[in-house]
């Protein structure tokens, strides 16, 4: 089970020529590994004596770095491949050909004063002889520009930033487990899901009845520790002075329940059927709940919606922030780039511009049977940027669409209800049209960080999920 993304552990291969000064590998080492471990990354590196100047040149040398690679397998998310020469292209193939995780190819500048030959490093030349080989032997890697850059560098420090973004979100999606904790309410159609397209793309979805968590609700005392403790983080994290007791306590036991499925099978993210049987036969709304999941960035959407809790979770490893799950919900009077993006209550403390409030669920109490549920965490989105995505399965295949936004401190109406932002996206017209012709949901999966070009990266050119980026597209 993950939760706040960690800086990606980075296995370093250092390119060497040998009628190009080997003398520069030593200093390599030691600069970008410090460098590395400065921006709060643990590095793996090769044995300096394990092949000439701890480099690779040869192919047998090469094979030398595909075993290190192999003994601590699990152990890094990502490679750097630093040029600090020509470096050989050949050697790079049979080392690096099965590392199986994104590889950024950093290349040391010349310079000017020392071109002499025994001096000048051509590194800028040899990064294009590796992209071509690894092009040719379709080997992803990412390359960033400007083509050449030092490792003391501000601008090696973004790019390391940025690869770390794509590394996490690879590594993240491999092997994800979502939990479905319901079936999808019938009406909504809209959320359907391929479960075989998922685990085909290396997603197991798990599935729980909703009876099944009716029943450990149950089960859990109020005497025990673990309703205890919940309840006394629900206290404090919202305001439930509006909320009866009774209603509170079956929210805290709904907590303790959804707690021990997430753990008990590892889940990275679920996805809740939120209505209406909770409200029906509970009195309560999840929604809360899902708010303080998502804060501890325990990954949770709602009424099922499968394809965004995994948009969610890629969004929420590259941002290395929380995420939330909201509709599409409300033009924003006539501004073209503005909509208002809303839920009843699942979004994560962290992007609220102040404590939420539990309330009843003003919508679903209209419904005759249901007469109060308790369990909406209202309030509104403060003012941050944002990246958006969503995904969807489309015959067999995991499609997203990813692009970047700003809430605004645009007023909302007071009486509107819920948890609402107004968001505004540059040619929303033209994101919206996209969606709805695409056959996208009409949620849409935000985290409070512009992180959509790693995003599409890992996505798109790392996982081969089909990505779209519908700002581009007008």
């Amino acid at each position: 089970m993950a939760g706040k993304a960690d800086k990606t552990t980075l296995a370093l291969y250092f390119g060497n020529r040998g009628f190009f000064p080997a003398s520069l590998m030593s200093s390599a080492r030691e600069e970008l590994s410090r460098v590395l471990k400065g921006l709060g990354h643990e590095v793996l590196m090769l044995d300096a004596g394990a092949t000439r100047h701890g480099a690779v040149e040869t192919p047998a040398e090469g094979a030398v770095y595909a075993k290190f690679l192999k003994e601590n397998q699990g152990k890094f998310g990502g490679v750097i491949l630093s040029l600090p020469n020509f470096g050989d292209e050949t050697g790079a193939v049979a080392a690096l050909k099965d590392a199986g995780v994104p590889i950024l190819i950093q290349a040391y500048p010349d310079e000017m004063d020392k071109m002499a030959p025994e001096l000048r490093r051509d590194s800028f030349c040899g990064k294009f002889s590796i992209m071509d080989v690894f092009y040719q032997n379709l080997i992803p890697f990412t390359a960033l520009k400007p083509h050449t850059v030092a490792p003391s560098s501000k601008t090696f420090a973004a790019q390391v930033d940025y690869f770390d973004r794509v590394c996490r979100v690879v590594k993240a999606m491999d092997s994800m487990i979502v939990g479905a904790i319901g079936a999808r309410t019938s009406a909504f159609k809209t959320v359907r899901i391929d479960e075989l397209a998922l685990q085909q793309n290396g997603i197991t979805m798990e599935t729980f009845d909703l009876s099944q968590v009716f029943a450990m609700m149950n089960a859990v005392s109020e005497n025990d520790a673990a309703y205890k403790d919940k309840a006394a983080f629900l206290k404090g994290y919202s305001d439930f002075s509006p909320v009866p007791q009774d209603s509170f306590v079956k929210l805290v036991k709904m907590g303790v329940a959804l707690d021990k499925i997430i753990e008990e099978n590892k889940l990275d993210a679920v996805a809740i059927r939120c209505w209406l049987e909770m409200q029906q036969q509970l009195g309560i709304s999840a929604c809360v709940l899902l708010s303080e999941m998502n804060e501890r960035y325990v990954t949770a959407a709602c009424e099922v919606d499968v394809g965004n809790a995994v948009a969610m979770y890629a969004l929420s490893q590259a941002s290395g922030e929380v995420a939330s799950c909201l509709d599409w919900n409300n033009n924003y009077g006539d501004e073209d780039d503005k909509c208002i993006l809303f839920h009843c209550g699942p979004v994560p403390q962290s992007m609220m511009t102040a404590k939420g409030r539990v309330v009843g669920h003003a919508i679903l109490d209209n419904v005759p049977e249901i007469t109060s549920s308790f369990g909406c965490n209202v309030g509104r989105i403060k003012p941050s940027p944002f990246t958006f995505s969503s995904m969807m399965t489309d015959s067999g295949d995991l499609k997203f669409y990813v692009g970047e936004g700003k809430f605004t401190a645009d007023p909302i109406p007071q009486d509107f209800f819920g948890c609402a932002g107004v968001a505004e996206i540059e040619g929303l017209q033209d994101v919206l049209l996209h969606v709805g012709r695409e056959g996208h949901r009409h949620h849409v999966s935000v985290t409070p960080a512009y992180v959509a070009a790693p995003v599409r990266e890992a996505l798109e050119y790392y996982l081969e999920f089909d990505v779209t980026a519908p700002q581009e597209e007008m």
